[in-house]
């Protein structure tokens, strides 16, 4: 199974081999997978599936390909311009890989920088305890959106971290983001990785009585020319859970240990081995690997992990070293995105649906 696996997502990303007869025999599912997808937005389209409008102007960080493309990064990125700016910015967030055996995981809840990321997911802890602004998750995007603005009346935008597909949360700007894979073979779920037909059509907005729009940011360096372009680096130093932060570059030749619980694990260990580190062993875990069970031997070296790792990881193991994502968003982005706002918030606040914020 795991070798029908792999060929299905070499041939997903377009690398040929014999998964691509299997995908070409799943292209039935997938030409009736796009027909729902298809009458969904329609329905939503006349009316009859409902948008939601909250008071602020909403933004979403999400994806049309299946797996990790660097949407947090970007997310935080966007938060901490946003608040750089003078707004008083909110998260939403499905809050993915936490646990919902419990009684409240299909309700709301508040992340706290004391929250544990079993409980409301990884990244939206790393949000909060990085941008310092209220994060609130729930399946129900628009819920948790009416429940931060309940309990923030003072936030002034918010950016939904994932939800590109969700729909019933009307917003006013999307940004779409591809990582080097761009659309792989360009084919929908299963026989594909798309989750909707691209080129993608414009969400329409109900509420303004016009398209949503839509910015195309690319997290490598095969972006196209309609594409902007994102800056993705590790910082030069590791920190601690207490604090504590050490160069990289002080380790020198000395080995260290690398794990990473992410989409490309292998990406961030050859980002690390960029940086000059010796790396002794390595773990490719799972994306939003939950951490209880892993076993470090502390005789292979010091730990390094990335810092969604790290908030789980720091409950177990404290001293293990979490090496910071640098995400830089080029000034043509930003600049459109302050555009937008302008735009979004003039209309919020001449709307029935708007409200002046203090």
């Amino acid at each position: 199974m795991a070798r029908v696996r792999q060929a299905l997502t070499q041939a997903w990303n377009g690398q040929g081999g014999w998964g691509q007869a299997l995908a070409l025999a799943l292209l039935p599912m997938s030409w009736g997978f796009g027909a729902l997808v298809a009458c969904r937005r329609w329905l939503y389209h006349l009316g009859l599936f409902k948008q939601h409008v909250l008071p602020v102007p909403v933004i979403v960080v999400g994806n049309v390909m299946v797996g990790g493309v660097g949407k947090t990064p970007i997310t935080m990125a966007l938060v901490q311009h946003l608040s750089a700016q003078g707004w008083r910015v909110g998260v939403l967030s499905r809050g993915y890989g936490r646990d919902t055996t419990t009684d409240n995981a299909s309700g709301i809840q508040t992340v706290l920088t004391s929250s544990n990321a079993n409980d409301v997911g990884d990244e939206p802890l790393l949000i909060a305890r990085t941008c310092q602004v209220p994060v609130f998750v729930a399946s129900n995007r628009v819920a948790a959106g009416q429940a931060l603005l309940a309990a923030h009346p003072d936030v002034q935008v918010l950016v939904c971290d994932d939800g590109l597909q969700h729909w019933q949360l009307a917003r006013d700007l999307e940004l779409c983001v591809f990582d080097e894979r761009g659309v792989g073979n360009g084919y929908l779920l299963p026989a594909g990785p798309l989750r909707e037909t691209w080129p993608r059509k414009a969400l329409f907005s109900a509420a303004f009585n016009s398209p949503v729009p839509c910015l195309l940011v690319n997290t490598s360096s095969h972006a196209q020319a309609h594409e902007f372009t994102v800056q993705r680096r590790l910082a030069d130093f590791a920190k601690q859970a207490d604090g504590t932060q050490r160069p990289l570059q002080s380790w020198g030749a000395t080995p260290v240990q690398a794990l990473a619980g992410i989409a490309k694990p292998e990406v961030f260990f050859a980002m690390l081995r960029a940086q000059g580190m010796t790396l002794n062993h390595t773990q490719a875990l799972h994306d939003h690997h939950d951490m209880l069970h892993l076993r470090i031997d502390a005789q292979l070296g010091d730990v390094l992990c990335t810092e969604k790792d790290a908030v789980k990881l720091w409950a177990h193991h404290p001293t293990a070293w979490a090496v910071p994502m640098q995400t830089t968003l080029p000034a043509e982005l930003l600049t459109a995105i302050d555009q937008q706002m302008v735009v979004a918030q003039h209309a919020k606040l001449s709307s029935p649906h708007g409200h002046q914020t203090a």
